[in-house]
Formats: C-alpha cells, sequence, structure tokens
C-alpha cells in the first residue's frame, strides 16, 4: 500500500500553495474556477491544455493563475475579469474600509438600509461597527475581516472577538432599550476562506460567517456575482496607474466608474479607451 501510495504522488504534478502547503495539482478544480468565470469549454480546454504542459511539480499556484489569467485575457477579456475577482478584491486595501464599502453595497442589493462605519455603545466599551443593515425589523451587526494577502484565513478568534463585540452591544440595549439599537444577528464576511473551527463556533453561537467559499451558497464570491457588484480593480482595460488614480478619487466599485464617465475623462483616457472600459463593465457586471 505504501509503495503504491508512494508511486502515486510521483506521478502526480504537486504544486506550491500560497501557504507553503504542496499539494497535488487538481485539474478540475481549475476547470470549475475557469466554468465560473464563464470562459467558453473551447477556452477552457485551451488554457487547462497550456497549464498541464507548461507546469511541472513544484511550481506555484501563484504563477499557475498568473499563466491562466494571461490566456484569459488574451482570448476572452471580461472572463479574464471575472476570474481576477478574489485578488481584485486584495487590490482594493491595504485598508479595509473599500471592503467595508462593498459589503454594504450587497446588503444594500439586498433590500437592507446600510450605514458604513456607525460608532455603537456598548455595555463596557464603544465599537465602531463596520456594517449596519436594517430590512424592516430587522438589524444585523456585520464585522467586515479583510486580507490583502493570499493564503491567509479567518480564524476563530476573529469569530470570537465578533460575537464578543455583539455580546457587549446586546447588554447595553437590554439595561437600556431607550439608549441605542437593538442588533438580531451578528455576521462576519471576510474575503477569504474561513478556517474549520471559525464556522463551528459562528455555526453554535448562532452567528453568519460567510467567507469566500462558504457557505455552499450565499458565499463571497456568489453573492458579488448575483450582485454584479464587482470592484473596479477586476477591470483588464485599466493600467495599475490608472487603478491608483481612481482609488485615489475613492472608488471601489465598477458601478462607480460606469455612473460617472467624468472620472475616466480626469485620470487621462481618452473617448476610445472610456468605450473599451465602459463595454468590460457591462460585460463583467451583468448579474
Amino acid at each position: 500500500m505504501i509503495l503504491w501510495y508512494n508511486l502515486f504522488m510521483e506521478s502526480q504534478m504537486l504544486v506550491v500553495k500560497a501557504s507553503g502547503k504542496t499539494e497535488p495539482f487538481a485539474e478540475d478544480k481549475l476547470r470549475r474556477s475557469l466554468e465560473r468565470s464563464r470562459a467558453s469549454e473551447e477556452v477552457i480546454q485551451r488554457v487547462v491544455n497550456t497549464i498541464t504542459q507548461e507546469f511541472k511539480s513544484g511550481s506555484h499556484t501563484k504563477d499557475i493563475y498568473r499563466r491562466a489569467f494571461s490566456l484569459l485575457r488574451k482570448y476572452q477579456p471580461h472572463v479574464a475579469a471575472r476570474y481576477s475577482l478574489k485578488r481584485a478584491i486584495m487590490e482594493l486595501g491595504p485598508e479595509g474600509h473599500p471592503f467595508e464599502n462593498l459589503v454594504g453595497e450587497i446588503f444594500k442589493a439586498q433590500g437592507y438600509t446600510t450605514n458604513v462605519s456607525v460608532v455603537v455603545q456598548g455595555e463596557c466599551v464603544s465599537h465602531e461597527v463596520d456594517v449596519v443593515a436594517q430590512k424592516e425589523r430587522k438589524c444585523l451587526m456585520v464585522e467586515c475581516k479583510f486580507h490583502n494577502q493570499q493564503g491567509t484565513r479567518s480564524d476563530v478568534k476573529v469569530a470570537l472577538y465578533v460575537q464578543a463585540r455583539f455580546e457587549d452591544i446586546k447588554k447595553r440595549w437590554q439595561k437600556d432599550p431607550s439608549h441605542g439599537r437593538e442588533f438580531h444577528e451578528a455576521w462576519l464576511v471576510t474575503n477569504t476562506q474561513l478556517t474549520s473551527d471559525a464556522i463551528q463556533y459562528a455555526s453554535c453561537v448562532g452567528m453568519r460567517a460567510v467567507g469566500w467559499n462558504h457557505p455552499a451558497k450565499g458565499n463571497l464570491q456568489n453573492l458579488i456575482e448575483e450582485s454584479g457588484l464587482h470592484p473596479f480593480t477586476c477591470l483588464t482595460t485599466l493600467s495599475g496607474s490608472n487603478k491608483r488614480a481612481l482609488m485615489d478619487q475613492g472608488v471601489s466599485l465598477c458601478k462607480d466608474v460606469i455612473k460617472d464617465r467624468a472620472l475616466l475623462k480626469r485620470i487621462g483616457l481618452n473617448d476610445a479607451k472610456i468605450a473599451k472600459v465602459e463595454q468590460e463593465i457591462e460585460m463583467l457586471c451583468r448579474p
């Protein structure tokens, strides 16, 4: 059995993840990511064939991603933009405020009234709640955990921190309902993965935990795709300097760009370039 396993592992292409861990290359995982990005079957096959031919055991996943992205950009630019969604969110950093705005917009698209960065008094101390979302009589306390490095995960300490803040605010309201507001649920939303302990703890205390790929339905990737609220950093028609200039203007989302054409004029784009950017946004952000 051990000999069979060793022979099997030698026949596999091993890849190095952002965390430093090594695992067998999963072609089906690459295919699924390309399918989620809505690449055509022909393009998917081209990308998979190129990756399996060019990369050898010991390759880094970031290099495989870059190669797949460059191929998509060549064949289907708007698909490349969708494929880069996770990294594009990280590029909104290094601070977490643009991510909080993105999360607030996602709740707004679901019919909630939202406020970002709200100071709420607790029993012991005051807290700056990232997003307050209210619909009818239900009020949510949403904490956003932003990471700008690949391989980082939100662990149980983050979930414990969110729950402690929720309980402190809840105690204040129970003591004096006339002062402040009642929060009915605590949510933790992160742009990376959640550890199994974080998921288990959140489930145990009744907290909603949303990560990049958790839960299976209603995860962060699903929510962005379904609402069409893509960060403008996805766009392949903008250069790095263009994106930095838009970030200095306080832009976070593609919809911010499309609703104010003058933004693109102010950063030096001509009409032809602006038309390309608008076309990519239209194709990318279609729910």
